[in-house]
């Protein structure tokens, strides 16, 4: 167990209190043992990175309203667990079990039983093999170079021009730079446009790990809810006039979590707001590539067609393709990529050249890798659609046009009690709230459907016999939407 005590942000008990939501059981019963599983869904999921400082005890007991017996009871848990180290005068902070995080859940369960429901990630495509081979080829003719590629390799960059260009948006090579996924690519945008305490705009739900790489920067995130049906733009226009932001981030192709789409309409509202107030936006287009209802060349036009000189575009092969991979790419107008460039320098010196060719021979083969695998993903949507009918008809599903996962609206704020019930069972999820800017959405949980037919049958099963074991559930009659 990780003894020494490491350097780390320190969380305060209410902000902690907001993270846990809903946690314990309606009838009050097993306390400290609910606490301690809520608190191990924080660590698996992220939000509690190993090294941060938890609050004092009495603070925590205070901001949960509960006696500080109790408390410490479930924090004596987890040291026994080695998920806790403590030190007097030092307090208390995140630590690991052994040498390395069991990512998998530090679950009853071993590794090789465990379901993973909490990433929505694909297996690579059967032809990810014969790209390596291809680019294994190709890789003799660069080795008589130094091999750094501060902006990527002339090829993919061409490819991935050209899609943009096919998309509706008008793009050369210089406009885009290769990265090593598309959080490298926020991070740059950060690194370059963001001071510590600035704040950057952020949709509500959205992508956790955006907001941890903001909250990373020392940056605020300000949220503004989604609506149901779409992006509430008054009030996204009232919060770029009242708070300034410095950056705003959005995802409007398939958002995640929500599948929702927005139309051409709305992105060209949006763009004039954002020309007007000046903010410098980063869209993610990592899900484009995944419509499961048409093609995605017939879709609206990427956000950067209405405001080009405000937008950096940035998409990803690790939905489409294969998060293995860890290649991604951003698209700016061409002064701003070479910024984005020199804030690069002091990071990195460039993407793996070997991945590269990787990456072009995926784009190279175009719609032959992806229409199949986009049917693949629409009929696994719909079984998981099927089988949350058949098992959870309590819940509400709607049916995304695109993406790789449900958003759930359980009808009861349980899903940080759900996320716990269903782990003893072997299956890790991700609750609602981990995709709160500051916590909340204990009403939903996030599905992904991108397991074989098998895993995905069993851990729907899974979750239906934790969700019948809570207390009080949800009533019948919402269906699907």
């Amino acid at each position: 167990m990780t003894s020494t005590l490491p350097a780390g942000n320190r969380i305060s008990g209410p902000r902690l209190a907001a993270f846990l939501g809903s946690w314990r059981r309606p009838d009050g019963r097993g306390a400290a043992v609910d606490l301690a599983a809520a608190l191990r869904v924080l660590f698996l999921d992220g939000r509690l990175p190993v090294g941060t400082r938890l609050p004092a005890e009495r603070e925590l007991a205070e901001a949960l309203g509960v006696s500080r017996t109790m408390v410490t009871a479930a924090m004596d848990g987890l040291r026994e667990a080695g998920m806790v180290a403590s030190r007097r005068g030092a307090g208390s902070w995140i630590s690991v079990p052994g040498k390395e995080p069991d990512r998998t859940g530090w679950s009853l369960h071993p590794p090789s039983e465990i379901v993973d429901m909490a990433h929505a990630s694909p297996f690579a495509p059967p032809e990810l093999a014969a790209a390596v081979d291809r680019a294994r080829l190709r890789l003799p003719e660069l080795l008589n170079s130094h091999g750094y590629q501060s902006f990527g390799l002339p090829e993919p960059r061409e490819l991935i021009a050209r899609r943009y260009t096919e998309r509706g948006l008008p793009t050369t090579p210089d406009q885009v730079m290769i990265t090593n996924g598309s959080q490298h690519a926020l991070t740059l945008a950060l690194r370059l446009h963001v001071g510590p305490g600035q704040r950057v705009l952020v949709d509500n739900p959205t992508y956790p790990t955006a907001v941890d790489g903001i909250r990373a920067a020392h940056a605020l995130p300000v949220a503004v809810p989604l609506d149901p049906d779409g992006w509430d733009l008054d009030s996204v226009e009232a919060t770029l006039r009242q708070a300034a932001p410095r950056l705003a981030y959005f995802v409007v192709d398939f958002q995640n979590p929500t599948g929702l789409r927005m139309s051409a309409p709305d992105r060209e509202r949006l763009a004039h707001a954002l020309r007007r107030a000046r903010t410098l936006t980063l869209v993610d287009e990592t899900l484009v590539e995944l419509d499961l209802e048409g093609d995605p060349l017939d879709g609206p036009p990427p956000l950067s067609a209405f405001a080009e000189d405000w937008v950096i575009a940035t998409g990803s092969a690790s939905k489409a393709y294969w998060g293995g991979l860890r290649m991604g790419w951003l698209r700016a107008p061409t002064e701003l990529v070479h910024r984005l460039g020199e804030a690069r320098a002091s990071m990195d010196l460039g993407s793996p050249v070997f991945e590269q060719l990787v990456l072009a021979a995926l784009l190279a083969e175009g719609d032959d890798i992806l229409a199949p695998r986009r049917r693949e993903f629409a009929r696994r949507r719909d079984m998981l659609i099927d089988l949350l009918a058949e098992i959870c008809p309590e819940w509400t599903v709607r049916r995304p046009s695109g993406g790789l996962n449900l958003w759930c609206d359980l009808g009861k704020p349980l899903s940080t009690q759900l996320a716990m019930a269903v782990g003893r069972r072997g299956v890790q999820v991700a609750p609602g709230s981990r995709f709160a800017a500051h916590g909340g959405l204990e009403r939903w949980m996030r599905l992904p459907y991108t397991l074989p037919d098998d895993q995905l049958g069993e851990a729907v099963r899974r979750i239906g016999s934790a969700w019948h074991g809570l207390a009080d559930p949800a009533p019948p009659g919402h269906g699907i939407a």
